[in-house]
């Protein structure tokens, strides 16, 4: 069984600023990580492979430096890295990432599982998992907190929803997007760590994954970000203090002073 996974380097959430001229995020000088969800999907990998004695291929697509992000996850367990960057691929939108990603999978040849974490911290849009299916024209499911083996083709996977639980049957090859539920990931080891640290990670372009140009980077985006902003402050606060009873009464009068509808 090989199972592919696509991981993200990110900058650190906690670090991340906003130019107040310019309206860009500011990167110089944050710490870049892997993105979190991504490794909840590396550990699903390692958990089959455990079972099963999977082999598994981690995929990112970026700067020669997300290198560092293919050899955490190499120091997880991870088989094997593979780099995709491209000055061809910069300015990707979540669909010329997914024709990137889906490009390098398909060169994999034998791919029986792609996961995904169910979306990355810096544009939170959950699209290139279901994205990268479609194009692979492979099922899916998304925001799945349990994988288990039905047999050598076929995968049941429970999946979280603002309704509650569903259980799903799932044909190989398939994709699938994992939440944080599936389980804490382990800790990287000191053997594979020393592994990571002298792997040699092959780093595929535009021709090695046989794509056009104009298919991939800011020339295959529909879409682009134009802006990014904080939202404005506003002043208009008030704190209710007291018991619940009193917090109630409080707000109740604060409705109906601002002649709230209904109040």
């Amino acid at each position: 069984m090989h199972i592919a996974v696509c991981i993200k380097q990110v900058p650190d959430a906690k670090n991340v600023r906003i130019d107040p001229d310019t309206h860009t995020l500011v990167r110089q000088g944050v710490e870049s990580i892997v993105n979190p969800f991504d490794l909840f999907a590396v550990e699903a990998a390692l958990k089959i492979k455990d079972a099963l004695g999977a082999r598994i291929t981690v995929l990112t697509m970026g700067p020669p430096q997300a290198d560092e992000a293919l050899r955490e996850a190499l120091s997880r367990g991870v088989d094997d890295a593979i780099l995709l960057s491209d000055r061809a691929f910069a300015g990707s939108d979540t669909w010329a990432t997914s024709t990137t990603l889906a490009s390098a999978v398909r060169k994999l040849g034998d791919v029986d599982l792609v996961l995904c974490g169910k979306q990355a911290i810096d544009g939170d849009t959950a699209q290139v998992g279901p994205e990268m299916a479609t194009l692979l024209d492979i099922p899916y499911a998304t925001f799945v907190k349990k994988i288990e083996m039905i047999d050598e083709r076929h995968l049941k996977v429970t999946r979280q929803t603002d309704e509650g639980m569903e259980i799903w049957k799932l044909p190989m090859p398939s994709l699938v997007t994992v939440i944080k539920e599936l389980g804490e990931p382990r800790l990287p080891s000191l053997r594979h760590k020393m592994r990571a640290k002298k792997a040699e990670i092959p780093v595929w372009g535009v021709n090695d994954l046989g794509l056009d140009p104009s298919a991939v980077g800011l020339a295959g985006s529909y879409t682009q970000v134009v802006r990014v902003f904080s939202p404005p402050r506003r002043g208009d606060r008030i704190v209710l203090q007291g018991t619940i009873e009193e917090q109630v009464d409080q707000l109740y009068h604060y409705l109906k002073e601002a002649k709230v509808p209904g109040i």
